[in-house]
């Protein structure tokens, strides 16, 4: 039996959710770390060789030692510029908020390392497009990090439809959404400079939870079209405003496929949950209808664990599938961002420059997507975060306050 494909990661910010209880770096990380063997997985390992921080060498170094324990000697560095230069590393995992992603996966492209990118890709598309572009003339791996994906439960349910489990597919719902506390309607619970109603971070209710909404639509009637006949959604959307900042509090999306005869309804909100009163209360995040029945994803929408194909006629039966993610609550790995990483190790064993789950046209697309609701709905972002031209000492890369 031939050892397993190590990748060697390095991890572009350090915990950068400072002031959220939910911090993805530190669970990717944990996920990272984790047996692969856990999962049923033999053919690829992770390694993190090194961190940074674009402020402190000492909070990349506490967050190597103390947050996630990495074990062996990763380095840490003060600096993303550090990071990128390091010869040890194969692939950088940008952590850091959206508004940041354009400026600093071009800092790793341009020094030549792989990526793997958190969602939301970028803050526009002309942005999405410069990445690709720079991944593609560069032979570079470039992959947006959409967890979902990956899942055993979507990869099943995409089986499903391709099988035709329920007839030919012409609708999907799809929500995600968390009631952040009714305020005056002024505000939500969170302070106005949190990331996620700060526009200097591009926030809102869209490029943070809407796109998982976006995710079950774009995977099930975009994704699984014809190559040949692949037909872009036409948008129409309805947005919300959050008062006291202006970015999206709560949007809609209805994507309509014309030449495929279907259509999805997408929805995120700061204001009003998907799950009032705790798990499934709400009834399934997601309904995938076909002709002859419906697959329902119980949610959350990020992160399902159970669906449920209903066929017409089929007398009140109904197929319950329960998928669990690994997991270890003591020692903090289960979050289910592993499947990511292997895709991403496979794809650089094998020579892979995108992953044929989510390609990089496709990220591209579901970019254009977000960035045409939120053009009809009115939330704009500063031009610092919105440029698509790469500067290497961009505040954005160095830290340091423009």
């Amino acid at each position: 039996m031939s050892s397993p494909h190590t990748v060697r990661w390095g991890i572009m910010a350090t915990g950068w959710i400072a002031e959220s209880k939910k911090n993805s770096n530190p669970m990717f990380c944990k996920d990272l770390l984790t047996d692969p063997a856990c999962r049923g997985v033999s053919d690829v390992r992770h390694e993190i060789v090194a961190a940074a921080s674009s402020t402190s060498k000492d909070r990349a170094q506490d967050f190597l030692a103390e947050t996630i324990k990495a074990p062996g000697s990763p380095r840490a560095y003060g600096s993303y510029a550090e990071l990128v230069a390091d010869r040890d590393v194969d692939i950088v995992y940008v952590a850091t908020p959206h508004s940041h992603h354009f400026q600093n996966a071009m800092l790793a492209l341009e020094a030549g390392k792989n990526v793997l990118c958190e969602k939301a890709f970028t803050v526009t598309a002309a942005q999405a497009r410069r990445l690709v572009a720079a991944a593609r003339a560069r032979r570079l791996f470039l992959m947006e990090a959409v967890w979902t994906r990956y899942f055993p439960l979507s990869v099943k349910v995409r089986e499903l439809v391709r099988q035709g489990a329920v007839g030919p597919v012409y609708r999907v719902l799809a929500d995600n959404s968390f009631a952040n506390g009714a305020g005056d309607g002024e505000r939500v619970t969170f302070a106005d400079a949190h990331r996620m109603v700060n526009p200097d971070l591009a926030g809102g209710a869209l490029l943070d939870l809407g796109i998982y909404s976006l995710t079950w639509l774009m995977q099930i009637l975009y994704h699984l079209q014809p190559e040949a006949d692949r037909e872009k959604p036409v948008v129409a959307a309805a947005v919300n405003k959050y008062p006291a900042t202006g970015v999206d509090e709560s949007t809609a999306l209805v994507l309509t496929f014309p030449r495929h005869k279907s259509m999805g309804l997408g929805t995120t909100s700061l204001r009003v949950a998907t799950d009032p009163d705790g798990p499934f209360s709400g009834g399934p995040a997601i309904r995938i209808q076909g002709a002859k029945g419906e697959i329902q994803v119980q949610g959350p929408a990020f992160r399902p664990l159970q669906y449920r194909v209903v066929l017409q006629g089929g007398g009140g039966k109904t197929e319950v599938v329960d998928c669990p993610i690994p997991r270890d609550d003591r020692a903090g790995w289960g979050h289910g961002m592993f499947w990511e990483a292997d895709e991403a190790a496979r794809c650089l064993r094998d020579g892979r420059l995108e992953s044929a789950t989510l390609p990089l046209d496709e990220s591209v697309v579901i970019m254009e997507v977000m960035e045409e609701a939120l053009r009809q709905g009115g939330v704009e972002y500063p031009e610092l975060i919105t440029t698509d031209v790469f500067d290497p000492q961009s505040p954005l890369n160095t830290g340091k306050s423009s």
